[in-house]
């Protein structure tokens, strides 16, 4: 669940919360009313939640009703933020997900073997961002054929023929990431000359 949808989750029970808590001690609105010097209505309409509870208004009632505001808001509860690890193959590949959240930016461990060298270009729509983590990677994007080692990034624009693979005589790890828009990281543009 997003964090907004948990905050609005949590927002959505201030209203039967305080309802509860004023009919556990048995007082009508009136009375809170009175106790409180806000006006039945805005009492009402905070119940019902047709009044957006503010710290202004919630601090009288709960002194009135002897609770503590904890009992009456609460923190949205934190999501484990751990990814499951679910790899999966394509074309050789190891791909493994860094994100869970359905949106974009998508990001992935991608492990390339060593025998994947034979450069197939393809076009998309989007944003690649690529972080070498180990081994040799060959990056051809348009004009460019660049080889890149550990701690090398690039980013590029997908619509551009591109292709990447091993260039060691191991494979090659890299951190992916793949998004319509973002910031943009700088691409490194030095080429390499092939033989």
């Amino acid at each position: 669940m997003s964090t907004s949808l948990r905050i609005q989750t949590e927002l959505n029970q201030i209203a039967p919360r305080l309802r509860a808590a004023r009919q556990k001690k048995d007082m009508t609105l009136e009375e809170l009313a009175e106790v409180t010097g806000i006006s039945k209505s805005t009492l009402s309409r905070l119940e019902s939640g047709q009044r957006k509870p503010s710290l202004e208004l919630l601090l009288p009632v709960v002194a009135a009703l002897s609770v503590p505001l904890d009992d009456i808001v609460t923190s949205p509860r934190i999501a484990d933020p751990r990814v499951p690890q679910k790899s999966t193959r394509s074309d050789g590949r190891i791909l493994t997900p860094l994100s869970q959240h359905p949106g974009e930016p998508q990001a992935f461990k991608v492990t390339i073997p060593a025998t994947d060298r034979e450069p197939v270009l393809r076009t998309h729509g989007g944003y690649e961002w690529i972080y070498v983590l180990a081994g040799r990677l060959r990056l051809v994007l348009g004009e460019h054929d660049i080889v890149m080692g550990a701690g090398e990034a690039a980013e590029f624009d997908t619509k551009n023929p591109h292709w990447f693979g091993a260039a060691g005589n191991g494979p090659v790890e890299i951190l992916s990431m793949f998004g319509k828009q973002g910031e943009r990281i700088h691409l490194r543009a030095k080429s390499t000359s092939r033989s």
